[in-house]
């Protein structure tokens, strides 16, 4: 299978970038649940339920299958990035789309890493969004020839240098700007004010300036090495602005508050009730004190932060998976939260039935451990997830079998009902996130780099 492992590569090391690089297609990636990939001469291939192609065969992707299809590179791979909300509207779904992201990467040598700032514009919509009237209209073959370079997706970068290998990137908008809290190899987690990255990227004069006078000065604005080790585990509180929970591999979490000085209160008291590492944290979309944590125990934990730290643990599925929960999400309509396991396994906990332990679903369609989940900003049925197994998955819990209908084929019979869609192409998958203002498009980060994609699923 050919993976989809371009844009331009050029390499984050280099602080003399112009900020701009081109974005590329790519034509031959897996897609598509209705069609699970097919095999040239084979028929259906279901991901993780029969034979891998043999040699000399090849998944080509199913075009009809995607309304958005774009990838796009930045040299050294970026383990996390968040999506930065912008003034373009809400619930955009005409083509081109324009979008920013925050990234950082994991580069080779720790003196080699960037924080990024990406705005990726210019993103035109596939044929099949123009046949639903999402793009441009149609035009001729030599109207599209002609139209090739004006539709060539574009990338805009603004990078700082960040000594240390980047874990995890999350993005809040605070006292009017853009603060990236960055989890690093180091041991330490640091606040970066990303308003001269965004000014750079929207402006070609502002990114020569940001270039020769401002890049080699971002600093942290603050920063916190009180964890002692490394970590991934962070989450911005949607309620309180600038309040910040962040976990590490030695079990604790500690709570992050803003002072009138523009620096931030670390509480010193880490909340403790996990035996091993804290590997994600999810704030209540609802409940201004009330958080989830999942850790490499195998248990989830809800907790209280207005009880003292020790004793703010107030619910707790001790097995909740049958090896570390990697990820979580929390439903911002609804009282669920998704969990992903490195025994592969996706898992749904109704909150009103937490204390029972058990999950009111289940889902195994990946074969390797889960790398990501998020559910969808506005469906509250849908949720994404992503596997090191090289696929990102999407799903509709709203959606049952269908047992009357005839003829169904019987690799596809095996697969559940609320499974919508499989996408593949990409290599060692990280984190995934929808695009809160752009309906159904949903950005993936890789060993290959990034994909940014729309199904007709979603």
């Amino acid at each position: 299978m050919e993976d989809a492992s371009t844009w331009n590569e050029e390499s984050s090391g280099s602080g003399s970038s112009d900020g701009e690089e081109d974005m590329e297609t790519e034509e031959k990636v897996q897609g598509g649940k209705e069609e699970k990939g097919k095999v040239q001469g084979r028929g259906v291939y279901v991901p993780g339920q029969g034979p891998p192609p043999a040699p000399g065969e090849e998944l080509v992707m199913d075009e009809g299958a995607y309304r958005l299809y774009h990838r796009a590179g930045t040299g050294a791979p970026c383990l996390s990035f968040d999506i930065l909300q912008d003034s373009l509207g809400e619930n955009r779904t005409s083509y081109p789309l324009s979008l920013l992201l925050c990234a950082g990467t994991q580069a080779e040598s720790a003196n080699a890493n960037r924080l990024m700032v990406m705005k990726m514009h210019n993103l035109h919509g596939t044929k099949q969004a123009s046949k639903e009237g999402l793009g441009s209209e149609s035009s001729s073959d030599s109207e599209d020839d002609d139209d090739d370079e004006d539709k060539k997706p574009q990338l805009e970068l603004a990078m700082a240098h960040h000594y240390g290998g980047i874990n995890r990137v999350r993005v809040t908008e605070f006292g009017g700007s853009q603060i990236a809290a960055v989890w690093s190899e180091k041991g330490q987690v640091e606040l970066y004010n990303l308003h001269q990255a965004l000014v750079a990227v929207s402006d070609p004069q502002a990114m020569a300036a940001f270039l020769r006078e401002e890049q080699a000065k971002i600093k942290p604005i603050f920063s916190f090495a009180g964890h002692m080790t490394e970590g991934f585990a962070m989450d911005w509180s949607p309620k309180k602005p600038g309040t910040l929970l962040t976990g590490d591999c030695n079990k604790n979490i500690h709570l992050w508050t803003p002072k009138e000085d523009g620096s931030w209160f670390v509480d010193q008291r880490p909340f403790t009730a996990h035996a091993s590492s804290v590997e994600d944290l999810q704030w209540s979309p609802n409940e201004a004190t009330v958080f989830a944590s999942c850790s490499a125990d195998a248990s989830i934990r809800i907790w209280d932060i207005r009880a003292a730290p020790g004793q703010a643990c107030m619910l707790t599925t001790s097995q909740a998976h049958d090896a570390d929960v990697n990820v979580i999400s929390w439903n911002r309509n609804e009282p669920f939260l998704v969990s992903g396991g490195d025994d592969g396994a996706l898992k749904i906990w109704d909150l009103r039935q937490f204390k029972k332990g058990s999950p009111v679903a289940t889902f195994k369609q990946h074969t390797a451990p889960i790398t990501s989940v998020e559910w969808h900003p506005t469906d509250s049925g849908v949720f994404a997830a992503s596997g090191t197994d090289d696929q990102v998955t999407q799903w509709d819990l709203a959606v049952e079998r269908d047992d009357t209908a005839e003829g169904e084929d019987a690799a596809l019979a095996s697969i559940p009902p609320q499974l919508l869609f499989v996408h593949q192409g990409e290599n060692d998958i990280k984190e995934l996130h929808w695009h809160p203002q752009c309906p159904g498009v949903l950005v993936t980060t890789a060993l290959s780099g990034f994909n940014i994609f729309r199904t007709i699923s979603v």
